[in-house]
């Protein structure tokens, strides 16, 4: 198994639950979000500005759009912020009491992959839709509990998802259509070695795992191999995204809340410098 490089600390801060890290390429920065604290934080590694805007209600991820602005995945629904103005509108909002947004992704084509949990974490409360640039949505899947990390393959035709209490990676056949088929285990994460959360995929097809109550982020081969471990001082990791001019940094988030007292970085965003290669991402086409 390969040398885990070292990490370092890329955002000192005490958010209750970081998610969703995003390179945005055309802004040269990083996304995130502090779910339980509302608020969309951006980063500029070359020069360290900072920006932080409340939401209003709990957001699970911030996405760049193809036209400037951001897409939310909002407890109400999925929302926009317009470019320039920062004014919000909503695409869809579909409120449903006890159930808040959680994780999202954009896909080859654009659309957004939005996920949602119960508050309480119940079976089958939580679902993954779509929603094209139009705001047109569709169920991709319904009766998941904990609706994580999501990623394409390099080609597109495989997508990895993450429903965390089975402990699972799983994989599907996707289509240009936005079609899911084939649903199969990829990789599970033995008892003891924390839940997957969120995900990410390399240029070389790898799906790099954070690992909630796990303290570490897992790199698992297209085959499902695991083949790299990068251990974490923080036990609640959330999620990890490549980002940088070249997309060889490895940004991952991390959570403070939880019953035990946490680790000084928890809340913080790490970085491990030339972890790999990442993928560019797609922004929203709305």
């Amino acid at each position: 198994m390969n040398r885990p490089p070292a990490h370092d600390v890329a955002i000192r801060a005490a958010a209750a639950l970081g998610e969703g890290p995003t390179w945005d390429p055309a802004a040269e920065r990083l996304i995130w979000v502090d779910v339980l604290g509302a608020r969309v934080h951006t980063w500029h590694p070359a020069t360290g500005r900072r920006t932080v805007r409340t939401t209003g209600q709990h957001v699970g991820a911030a996405k760049p759009r193809a036209g400037g602005g951001l897409v939310l995945n909002l407890r109400d629904g999925v929302g926009l912020l317009d470019p320039g103005t920062d004014v919000f509108r909503w695409l869809h909002r579909e409120r449903v009491p006890g159930r808040r947004a959680n994780d999202a992704a954009v896909a080859p084509d654009g659309s957004l992959w939005a996920g949602t949990m119960r508050y309480d974490e119940a079976a089958g409360g939580g679902t993954l839709a779509r929603l094209t640039g139009e705001g047109r949505v569709s169920a991709v899947l319904d009766a998941v509990a904990v609706s994580n990390g999501i990623g394409w393959s390099p080609d597109g035709r495989l997508m990895y998802y993450v429903d965390s209490p089975t402990r699972r990676v799983d994989v599907f056949d996707h289509d240009a259509e936005g079609r899911l088929t084939g649903r199969r285990p990829l990789a599970a994460v033995e008892e003891g070695a924390g839940f997957p959360d969120g995900l990410t995929v390399d240029a070389d097809g790898c799906v790099w795992v954070a690992l909630w109550e796990g303290g570490a982020v897992r790199r698992y081969t297209p085959a499902g191999r695991l083949d790299r471990t990068v251990p974490l001082p923080v036990r609640r990791v959330t999620a990890c995204a490549f980002g940088g001019p070249s997309l060889t940094d490895l940004y991952v988030t991390t959570a403070r809340t939880g019953p035990a007292a946490p680790h000084p970085l928890a809340g913080s965003v790490l970085v491990v410098p030339d972890a790999g290669t990442g993928l560019p991402q797609p922004a929203f086409a709305g």
